[in-house]
């Protein structure tokens, strides 16, 4: 009785919070955050489906054309959504994956990774991978090259040299004076002692950023600047989820992340979890999620929004049920739900396609959260469905 009552609650709860997303979205033309150049939502684009599909992250946009040439030339959905993000892990100005991703507090960048075969079922994962740039092509490799579905660690390491992966210092120069700001900021130990003229009491804000300005000593350094304070001020988790289904009907998914910055070395989020950060059945369809992790592994968000299309529910629809799950695990506590942002999206058998947000904003609050679609013609930019229609109230604590 108590699982009826629960399931009632979830689905009265995404019902509300979708008609107040619609009802608000739908009003956008007042928006601000629009009026300069509006992006279609998921409700206007995806509502008939379109095979071959390939959709991603917003910060996949620029690698979709790369998946979208071996969709039409007839090619493995995998093979198409792992050559896409494969696009963003050698971007070295991405610092949410690969090459140039963010590291954990000691310096490292550990990259995560999975993926999921949908015609074959199968499935590989790695996480806490060090020094090896490409791992969701590692994710692949352990599908394809063993009877195992998750190495971490060194072990996972090992294996990438095994078979022929290079051994690669991830760090670009951004990211390390990314880490070297981080870590002024955070620890008295990495500032110049009182026996220094450039010696700043703690209390001395202006002395404080007078000294991280002077990390940047270069034109080209000062120009990180900006983004590189926005980053210690909002740790991002970083993530590229992909999906695509053929012109079969065919699905495989990937996720690959260098996870959250800062973290904890070996903290693992969702990327590399089957079922939470990726999930594909290739009767019904695809899932993947970007943002605070541990939020999605706590209610298994890939394999619930997969399922919640088996019964029926549009790709948008079944994520809107997973972010009311994430909320309800808070009791739809504003302030406790400010303290993080998740994004969930989703691509069924048909073709058709949907993307939910926590928040109606990114941190850059003039900027509404979007997804990447192809869907044959061009790649483009489509609003992601709020489940809370206002921009996050504050920084996560």
């Amino acid at each position: 009785m108590e699982m009826w009552s629960r399931r009632k609650f979830f689905l009265t709860s995404l019902a509300g919070s979708a008609i107040a997303s619609a009802n608000k979205l739908f009003g956008r033309a007042m928006d601000p955050l629009n009026v300069a150049n509006p992006l279609p939502t998921a409700a206007e684009t995806a509502a008939q489906g379109k095979r071959p599909l390939i959709i991603s992250s917003a910060n996949g946009l620029h690698a979709l054309d790369r998946g979208m040439d071996i969709l039409k030339k007839g090619g493995d959905t995998l093979d198409a959504v792992v050559a896409a993000v494969t696009v963003v892990e050698d971007d070295p100005n991405d610092d949410s994956v690969g090459f140039g991703g963010l590291p954990n507090e000691e310096g490292e960048v550990e990259l995560d990774a999975s993926c999921m075969h949908g015609p074959t079922g199968r499935a590989g994962s790695v996480a806490s991978v060090r020094r090896i740039k490409n791992v969701s092509r590692l994710a692949k490799t352990v599908m394809e090259r063993t009877n195992h579905v998750m190495i971490v660690g060194e072990g996972a390491h090992r294996f990438a040299i095994d078979e022929g992966f290079e051994d690669l210092n991830l760090l670009t120069e951004r990211s390390r004076l990314a880490w070297l700001a981080w870590k002024a900021s955070t620890s008295f130990n990495w500032r110049p002692g009182i026996d220094s003229p450039k010696y700043v009491q703690k209390s001395s804000i202006d002395g404080y950023n007078q000294q991280i300005a002077a990390i940047f000593d270069t034109p080209e350094k000062r120009a990180w600047l900006p983004h590189i304070q926005n980053v210690i001020a909002h740790p991002p988790t970083g993530t590229i989820p992909c999906m695509a289904v053929d012109a079969k009907g065919d699905i495989s998914a990937t996720t690959t992340t260098s996870g959250l910055a800062w973290k904890i070395p070996g903290r693992v989020g969702d990327s590399p979890i089957i079922g939470a950060g990726c999930f594909v059945d290739n009767e019904v369809g695809a899932a993947g999620s970007t943002g605070k992790g541990e939020e999605n592994i706590k209610i298994a968000g890939g394999h619930t929004i997969v399922e919640m299309m088996r019964r029926g529910k549009s790709p948008s629809d079944a994520c809107l049920e997973a972010m009311s799950r994430v909320a309800h695990n808070y009791k739809n506590d504003k302030k406790k739900l400010a303290t993080f942002h998740i994004f969930f999206y989703a691509i069924n058998k048909n073709g058709q396609h949907g993307a939910a947000s926590l928040w109606r904003s990114t941190y850059d609050k003039n900027k509404h959260a979007s997804y990447a679609v192809h869907d044959g013609t061009q790649a483009r930019l489509v609003e992601t469905i709020p489940f809370l229609d206002e921009v996050p109230p504050g920084e996560p604590s």
